[in-house]
């Protein structure tokens, strides 16, 4: 027998957080019964390698609302918290992290202001950032003012995954070709109603960041190179810019081979073969970026695959259209 459709369904992308997900719970569990609503939460163990596993388990068994599913492998966050809302059933979707830093009780709100305005997407928008370090700060900004270049205003500033969609969103992002896309520029470019709710990001709750400086810097480099072709514009400018040097070098010694100074030094032609070779690296490695992109939706592989969903009745197995999606 089917379950009937929930009105709200919570993703929650997981790796490694153990000693957070009993205080998570306790905070979510609050704010999802006070609404009176039917609802899961979907609760995405991205491989991990702790004892996640085992506290999802335990959590389920005295929250018959919550829903684990488990990925085979880390797929990273992306890829989890896009598994999590293809798969979610509820009339709205909402998304947040495992750490806290985005406060459930917000949920309520976002959901409010879709009923009442007719919103298809809610953000959750940062009011204060003044925890984090100045160099968090100087990064995020910057990183917010290059996407809304790319991609366009619609990208709401100071806005991660903490988000409400409705079901409406969450089917045209499952008509989309991209298997691993940006979220926080696929929803925006998508062009549903939105409107934002304000909110302060705490301190995490418990463990370890998730979301190294590394990790921040790939999700930079996969926006610009997922929305824009403007980086190979870039690599254009530069080798004319190039050619541009070289000819007037080409210039100046011709003007110095008829007023005699032809004396060779080492340093200008030293000069121009690191010049020229720093821009034919950086425009192949530009170039290197797209083919490999290219190369990756040639393969076919899918961005994760599903190991287990408590929801399923077969054993987690997924059944022929949930298949679909994920070979996709």
């Amino acid at each position: 027998m089917t379950a009937p459709q929930p009105a709200l369904s919570v993703v929650v992308p997981i790796f490694n957080e153990r000693d957070v997900l009993p205080l998570l719970a306790e905070r979510l569990r609050g704010v999802l019964d006070g609404l009176g609503e039917a609802y899961e939460v979907v609760a995405v163990d991205d491989g991990s390698t702790d004892g996640t596993p085992a506290a999802l388990t335990a959590l389920r068994a005295g929250w018959p609302e919550l829903r684990v599913l488990r990925l085979r492998r880390n797929s990273g966050h992306q890829a989890a918290l896009h598994a999590g809302l293809l798969r979610a059933r509820g009339g709205y979707v909402a998304s947040m992290d495992a750490d806290l830093q985005d406060p459930p009780e917000v949920i309520a709100e976002m959901l409010r202001r879709a009923r009442a305005e007719g919103l298809d997407v809610v953000y959750g928008v940062r009011a204060d950032r003044s925890r984090d370090t100045r160099f968090k700060r100087w990064t995020a900004a910057g990183y917010y003012r290059l996407v809304r270049r790319l991609v366009g205003e619609q990208v709401p500033g100071q806005a991660g995954d903490f988000r409400l969609l409705s079901r409406a969103v969450v089917e045209a992002l499952r008509g989309l070709p991209e298997r691993n896309p940006v979220l926080r520029l696929v929803v925006p470019w998508l062009g549903f109603p939105s409107g934002e709710v304000a909110y302060e990001r705490q301190e995490r709750a418990a463990g370890r960041t998730k979301y190294p400086l590394s990790r921040m810097a790939g999700l930079a480099a996969e926006s610009v190179t997922s929305f824009s072709a403007a980086p190979l514009r870039v690599a254009t400018w530069l080798g004319l810019a190039g050619v541009a040097v070289c000819g007037v070098l080409v210039v100046i010694a011709v003007l110095a081979w008829f007023a005699g100074a032809t004396v060779s030094g080492w340093p200008s032609l030293y000069v121009a073969i690191l010049f020229l070779g720093a821009v034919q690296l950086l425009c192949l490695g530009l170039l290197g970026e797209y083919v490999a992109r290219i190369y990756t939706l040639v393969q076919g592989r899918p961005a994760y695959v599903v190991a287990a969903d408590s929801a399923a009745g077969d054993g987690g197995r997924p059944d022929a259209a949930e298949l679909a999606d994920i070979l996709r």
